[in-house]
């Protein structure tokens, strides 16, 4: 007889079969199997825990065997199904058979909520497993997959009375009389059917949503916002504090578009094994609001890339199909960003230990800002003469660019350089009343939604989603251009010495810029705008000659 547990590993991870035998001898419990760390100190939780639940802890000799006996197994997830494979074997209980049991016990019989929910139920649905009995905190993560063979419990007597009841009836018995409690349940706090969760998207009603029609000005930023979020493109927005750069890339998930259910699917997945509720995930099953994550410059590289003795998911696994924002980029750890390169062009990150190797996906799209000098000041001008507030030495704003190093911004197709908005122009807007000239999120995620299907259709059964992820075999194949085009392209190219990756790239940004259009065939003009979001920033002193190209809307760039 087994009882069935789940241990996280990977993004599949590995279905663990507990058994239990009694025999006569000096009472203890022995657990074979490779047990490490928390399941090891199972042992006196189990004891405890049956106990203080009214029931008769067998006074023998107890072997608990975990198989597969060569994966090493660490964590608390154990907890409950060791305390069933006890019971059925003493006869306490009937067996467990074909369910799946989740579950950190406390001594007092409680049950605490364990990671990994929503693959352990993908795992067990995968294997012909029945049902699954997993801690109230999880409810909501077995019911991404399971909602009808699955039930919460939040102590040992609530799950055993769910066994018997499967036993008796063929069903779990009908739902506890309590709200399901995501997030909140750390603080106390039950969420109302009509509260919104936490996350990107939501806040009270009394707060207005973030949207672009808050920010004056930089309607360059806001259009390489607009094409990266259409086309799945890198970008690279730098000038000195106050021009915006953190205010509007805050802003990028209100025009971001809707995941796929089977995207949100894998997303979920992630978060579950990374043991992290935030977000609208679990508050409301049917969003599909791809993630938005911005983890702060002192991350660690675990904490940034995944892994630690269990292998979790990290930032860039967590923005999987959504947004990784890197505010004050160069401030990072230069192994971070050099470590960036490699899941930028493959999706994926690999973790390699002793025990083996840990591949997480992790499709993200990468918005960095930065300061163009360590003062942060490069291109900031004072006084009617117009006089330079930076005091930094070329060496020293030489040293800080180099931080991101040129392989990685290889990677990234839009760069914006963004000043403050000039004065004279603020006050030409409160005498003018241009102020009805600015757009709103709702406005530009309408045509990113346009340009988005367009993509789907496009790439349906290519294993591509975005046009920032095209292969070079794609890229020849939809990125066709006129000939007169073409020309025009090699001299540009040999005048900036773009590279192979560079033009791919601009090929990539111009058949975005064509879908926002509605067009099918590239044009000239999109290739130009494509162009010049590329051919700046890989000197930062590309800020200093920005003056002339600041656009006002309803203007076109210069």
């Amino acid at each position: 007889m087994y009882v069935y547990a789940y241990a996280p590993f990977a993004l599949e991870g590995i279905i663990i079969r507990v058994e239990a035998d009694i025999r006569r001898g000096i009472p203890g419990i022995d657990i074979s199997g490779l047990a490490d760390g928390a399941v090891r100190e199972a042992r006196e939780r189990v004891r405890a825990a049956i106990r203080n639940s009214g029931f008769t802890f067998p006074q023998d000799r107890i072997l608990v065997n975990l198989a597969p006996a060569g994966l090493k197994k660490d964590g608390p997830e154990l907890d409950l199904p060791i305390a069933f494979a006890i019971l059925a074997a003493a006869g306490l209980i009937p067996p467990p058979e074909g369910l799946m049991v989740l579950g950190e016990l406390e001594l007092s019989g409680a049950i605490r909520p364990v990671r990994g929910v929503v693959a352990a139920t993908a795992a067990g649905l995968a294997a012909g497993l029945r049902g699954f009995i997993v801690p109230r905190e999880n409810r909501a993560e077995a019911e991404v997959l399971a909602p009808a063979r699955s039930t919460a419990v939040a102590t040992l007597g609530e799950a055993i009375a769910a066994l018997r009841n499967w036993h008796q009836r063929g069903a779990f018995p009908p739902p506890m009389s309590f709200e399901s409690p995501g997030p909140a349940a750390c603080s106390g706090k039950v969420p109302q059917p009509n509260e919104a969760g936490p996350g990107p998207t939501a806040r009270s009603n009394d707060i207005p949503p973030e949207d672009f029609s808050d920010v004056y000005g930089q309607e360059r930023y806001k259009r390489a916002l607009e094409i990266a979020a259409a086309g799945g493109h890198n970008l690279l927005v730098f000038g000195p504090p106050g021009g915006g750069k953190t205010l509007l890339a805050r802003r990028l998930p209100s025009i971001l578009p809707s995941l796929l259910p089977q995207e949100a699917l894998e997303v979920r997945r992630l978060y579950s094994l990374a043991g992290r509720s935030e977000g609208v995930f679990w508050q409301n099953q049917e969003s599909l609001a791809p993630p938005f994550r911005s983890p702060h410059h002192g991350a660690s590289v675990e904490g940034l890339l995944g892994g630690g003795k269990t292998v979790k998911p990290g930032e860039i696994s967590l923005a999987h199909y959504g947004v990784l924002f890197m505010d004050e980029a160069p401030e990072f750890r230069s192994s971070i960003l050099k470590a960036l390169r490699e899941p930028l062009e493959d999706g994926v990150i690999t973790i390699a230990r002793a025990e083996g190797s840990v591949k997480l996906p992790a499709e993200f799209q990468l918005v960095l800002a930065a300061n163009p000098c360590p003062c942060g000041r490069l291109g900031q001008m004072v006084g009617d003469e117009g006089g330079s507030l930076c005091f930094c030495s070329d060496d020293e704003i030489r040293r800080h660019w180099q931080r991101l190093g040129s392989a990685l911004l290889d990677r990234i197709e839009l760069r914006v350089p963004v000043l403050p908005t000039p004065r004279n122009w603020v006050a030409s807007l409160a005498k003018s009343g241009s102020v009805s000239h600015r757009q709103d999120s709702a406005s530009v995620a309408k045509r990113v939604k346009m340009a988005v299907e367009i993509q789907r259709d496009r790439f349906r059964g290519l294993h591509c989603r975005r046009n920032g992820r095209m292969s070079p075999v794609l890229v020849e194949r939809f990125c066709r251009l006129p000939e007169d085009t073409v020309r025009d392209l090699e001299i540009r190219i040999r005048q900036g010495g773009l590279s192979n990756r560079a033009l791919q790239g601009v090929l990539k940004v111009a058949r975005t810029i064509a879908d926002l259009e509605g067009r099918s065939n590239i044009e000239s003009e999109d290739v130009e705008e494509a162009l010049r979001f590329r051919c700046s920033g890989e000197d930062p002193y590309d800020v200093l000659t920005l003056s002339d190209q600041i656009s006002v809307p309803g203007m076109p760039f210069k």
